[in-house]
């Protein structure tokens, strides 16, 4: 079975915080397989994520997922950062190399003693080790005796570029940085946005062949709005989608037009074989999940058909009185 899951952030002032306490409740309420949360550059947002991290593990059972960045860091500010988040009951993450801090580039001769996402997967991996190196099992039969075995593990999970990461050489050189990646201890994929099914699926046939065995996860965005589409394109430096463009400026619901566009290709994904998909949701609710009810992903929330109008799914949302979160 498919499964799905939400990617939020930290808020930047009250009126958000109580937007995002209120679409938390409705996105935990589906049974998500996680739900991430997003890390300043820098670690400038290192309290705000960890505020929202301990509300998901407190107030829901979904799994929490903490971002974070390694440039720019020294193993022992990173090992004390890990340490903080697994203290407080975070069990996955997701390794990010990051961007150079403001002021440097890439070719400045220090950004920091880990050079690579797959290096702070290992740090990771080497502090939860450390931290709780072995657990005792009781033997049965025998009240007093115990046998040791390795402590628990982490989930540690990495990007994927199905267009190519921004400072990658080749397609194959994305590649070579999975597998280095998975080589390192990764257990999961998530992959930046794209705009076409086919973007993902070629990009997952040639991981596969290259030896990736490890999931990968589709990450999806409805966008909302031509200006987002813009803004979006312009962070990642992707192909401007035209005809995407095209029909959020002319439309006059750009929403219904976003949401019916992400359906489409999260459809086209599930049919291809993805394991799931990713929302990222502007900490948001209502398209994200109107997204999962037209893939097939919320059936038990609000039935629908590939004939479902968008609109009517935007309008379902959630009963959060008869909903409940699994556990994961």
């Amino acid at each position: 079975m498919p499964t799905f899951s939400f990617e939020m952030y930290p808020p930047r002032t009250p009126a958000n915080a109580d937007a995002l306490h209120a679409s938390l409740r409705q996105l935990a309420a589906t049974g998500p397989e996680f739900i991430s949360v997003t890390y300043g550059a820098s670690g400038s947002s290192r309290s705000e994520s960890l505020a929202v991290l301990t509300e998901v593990l407190r107030d829901t059972d979904v799994q929490a997922m903490a971002h974070l960045t390694c440039v720019g860091s020294s193993y022992a500010e990173a090992s004390r950062l890990i340490r903080e988040f697994l203290d407080a009951g975070v069990t996955a993450f997701l390794a990010l190399r990051g961007d150079p801090p403001a002021g440097l580039t890439e070719a400045d001769a220090f950004l920091g003693d880990l050079g690579s996402a797959g290096e702070l997967v290992q740090l990771i991996h080497r502090v939860q080790a450390e931290r709780v190196p072995f657990v005792e099992n009781a033997v049965p039969g025998n009240p007093f005796a115990s046998r040791l075995s390795s402590g628990p593990k982490t989930t540690v999970a990495v990007a994927a570029f199905p267009n190519g990461h921004p400072r990658s050489r080749s397609s194959r050189q994305d590649i070579d940085t999975l597998l280095a990646k998975q080589a390192a201890g990764a257990t999961l994929a998530i992959t930046q946005l794209f705009f076409e099914a086919d973007d993902y699926l070629v990009f997952v046939d040639r991981a596969r062949e290259a030896g990736v065995t490890m999931r990968i996860l589709p990450g999806l965005m409805p966008i909302l709005g031509a200006g987002q589409l813009r803004r979006i394109v312009e962070l990642t430096g992707d192909t401007l989608p035209a005809d995407l463009l095209r029909r959020l400026e002319t439309a006059d619901q750009p929403t219904v037009v976003g949401v019916d566009h992400a359906v489409h290709i999260g459809r086209r994904l599930l049919a291809g074989g993805a394991p799931g998909l990713h929302l990222y949701t502007f900490n948001r609710h209502e398209a994200p999940l109107a997204v999962l009810r037209g893939c097939g992903l919320l059936d038990h929330c609000v039935p629908s058909t590939p004939t479902t109008p968008v609109d009517t799914l935007l309008r379902a949302t959630p009963v959060l009185e008869t909903a409940s979160p699994s556990s994961s």
